[in-house]
């Protein structure tokens, strides 16, 4: 039976894919957006970079926008449509957080599907280590400020240092919020993405990194949209 993968186009759903791949036949990736449809949650990327990444993984791409209120029932009613022409599991990359996977396992329920959480539990610098031990590529898109600084955004993952991040006490897959990633690359990918980085942006006690596609006609007839309501 076909899967969708929760896609956030960072490491972690990318490393939940690469994990389940043989075992799994994953047809779809699933984004939420905010309620503009501008930028996706959590990660305040482009439509246009979620695509992209998406074409690269020769997935089917399934978004729905919402804002924090009603999310889950956005969620849910994007994963009934999928249910409904077949698809049967929810991959996720989800790590560690108790009430995350009850609420993982019950919108997967709700839609008739089983939730799968291949990463779940497991120490977040391994992981981090074994995305990069995969060939996967990805850079910094938004940082919390405090711990981390603005000059961290745009790092190549494979740069970080996570033991000395860990001394700093910051958990090196940014569990706690300390950072977020964006892939560019992975064995998945039929071609490398590239990026092209804009401005630094302040959202709440972060700050992000608007990224771009490399052409610039690709983004032409694009709506640019505004990270504050990210």
């Amino acid at each position: 039976m076909p899967a969708v993968i929760s896609w956030s186009g960072g490491k972690d759903s990318c490393l939940a894919l690469m994990r389940v791949s043989e075992a799994r036949d994953v047809r779809a990736a699933l984004t939420m957006f905010d309620e503009t449809g501008a930028r996706s949650r959590s990660h305040g990327l482009r439509p246009e970079v979620i695509a992209a990444q998406v074409v690269r993984l020769g997935l089917e791409s399934v978004t729905a926008g919402a804002s924090w209120a009603d999310y889950t029932e956005r969620f849910v009613q994007a994963l009934q449509s999928l249910a409904a022409r077949g698809f049967d599991r929810l991959i996720t990359g989800d790590i560690e957080g108790g009430p995350h996977l009850e609420w993982t396992r019950t919108v997967a329920a709700r839609a008739g599907m089983t939730a799968e959480l291949p990463l779940w539990g497991e120490p977040t610098a391994a992981l981090a280590r074994e995305f990069l031990a995969r060939g996967g590529e990805a850079l910094v898109v938004t940082v919390r400020t405090p711990p981390l600084e603005a000059e961290w955004l745009g790092r190549r993952l494979r740069t970080i240092d996570f033991a000395a991040l860990a001394a700093r006490g910051i958990d090196a897959g940014g569990e706690r919020g300390e950072y977020h990633s964006v892939v560019t690359d992975c064995a998945h990918f039929a071609r490398p993405l590239a990026l092209r980085a804009g401005a630094r942006v302040p959202v709440h006690d972060c700050w992000a990194l608007d990224l771009e596609l490399e052409d610039p006609r690709r983004l032409s007839n694009r709506r640019r949209g505004s990270l504050q309501s990210w």
